[in-house]
């Protein structure tokens, strides 16, 4: 078995500045063949996403590439066109993929509405008291830049996550932390676009 080595990144963590982040030894020429031949034509040549029914995975974690990947194959997250795709992939193809992934540049879009970002902010950093939403910064961090097991959310398509916090509100998405599923529940739906739109502006 091939021994793992390691190299340094830097990358930015919520406003703690620059950190040190270890990314592991994979076959990138391998990762880059996979991407061109199935993920490119929904995710873009450079993990940008073709259109905003998929989403961003420049910049995303490479372990929380690979556990979805894992999910898709096994069944735990539902969709057909993943499942497919995933079906063949080996645990090392999809860590592969996920450092593949993590070294593009992540990209960042301007709100085209600003009031509604403003109120996507503010459920962002302080929840809402009112109906018991806690504040997504308390585990996705102050910049959306989430860790090894959250995702980034920072700079990801707002329909994508609009989309997503509808599938934990209905429980159809239930491979990840189910806490989702109870805040999903308790935003309206102008909070949830709120936060979205917010979300996408959002940058190391």
């Amino acid at each position: 078995m091939k021994s793992i080595a390691r190299i340094a990144l830097f990358t930015a963590i919520g406003l703690a500045g620059p950190v040190i982040a270890e990314m592991p030894q994979v076959d990138l020429p391998r990762a880059e063949e996979i991407h061109m031949g199935r993920c490119f034509l929904c995710h873009g040549a450079e993990g940008e996403s073709s259109t905003a029914l998929y989403p961003r995975l420049a910049g995303q974690h490479y372990q929380y590439i690979a556990k979805q990947l894992a999910d898709f194959k096994s069944g735990r997250r539902k969709s057909d066109t993943m499942t497919s795709m995933a079906v063949e992939l080996t645990p090392e193809e999809m860590q592969a993929l996920g450092v593949f992934f993590e070294r593009k540049p992540a990209r960042v879009q301007e709100a085209q509405d600003g009031e509604l970002a403003a109120v996507g902010r503010f459920v962002f950093r302080r929840g809402n008291e009112y109906s018991g939403v806690p504040a997504c910064a308390t585990c996705h961090g102050d910049k959306g830049l989430g860790t090894a097991q959250l995702p980034r959310l920072a700079g990801q398509i707002p329909q994508y996550i609009e989309s997503q916090l509808r599938s934990f509100n209905k429980r159809e998405r239930t491979n990840d932390n189910a806490v989702m599923h109870s805040i999903a529940s308790k935003l309206t739906d102008l909070e949830m676009k709120a936060v979205a739109v917010y979300i996408s502006t959002l940058h190391e």
